[in-house]
């Protein structure tokens, strides 16, 4: 299964980073470029423990739907989600916010698994990976912008 790790240094309190990760609104605005739209289950403002979205976005030139679940919550601290229903087999995407003395450190932990066996395999060699690494840390380095520019107006 393959594992994607990111982290990044945000200028900016714990509290803002890990409520801008959660927000639906802000997850729509950060992944503009595959059109995602909350479409059921929350659909604006912050998500919870136990709080689920349907998720419509366009991958790879395909529109698909998946539905994610926050299953654990220690704020401001940790988050985590997982695909219930959608293309992949499975993920688990862990959210942690540090507080250090810069800042905050956001760090992503996404683990999936691909559907079809040997070739979800090979796909995620070929391109899947680096897909999903790309994705994970444009989204993030957007939430960075957005924190400190908030930051920045105070």
């Amino acid at each position: 299964m393959p594992m994607i790790k990111y982290e990044i240094l945000v200028q900016a309190p714990i509290e803002l980073c890990f409520d801008l990760s959660r927000d639906v609104d802000i997850h729509m605005k950060t992944t503009s470029d595959t059109q995602e739209a909350a479409i059921d289950g929350v659909t604006h403002g912050l998500m919870d423990e136990g709080d689920w979205v349907t998720w419509e976005a366009k991958h790879l030139g395909v529109r698909q739907r998946l539905t994610a679940k926050i299953v654990e919550m220690n704020r401001p601290y940790y988050f985590k989600d997982i695909m219930v229903k959608g293309a992949f087999k499975s993920f688990t995407h862990t959210h942690e916010f540090i507080e250090v003395e810069q800042g905050t450190i956001i760090r992503d932990v996404f683990d999936y698994q691909s559907p079809f066996g040997i070739i979800g395999k090979i796909a995620d060699k070929l391109f899947l990976e680096k897909y999903m690494q790309r994705f994970i840390e444009r989204r993030t380095l957007e939430i960075k912008h957005i924190a400190e520019n908030k930051v920045n107006e105070s």
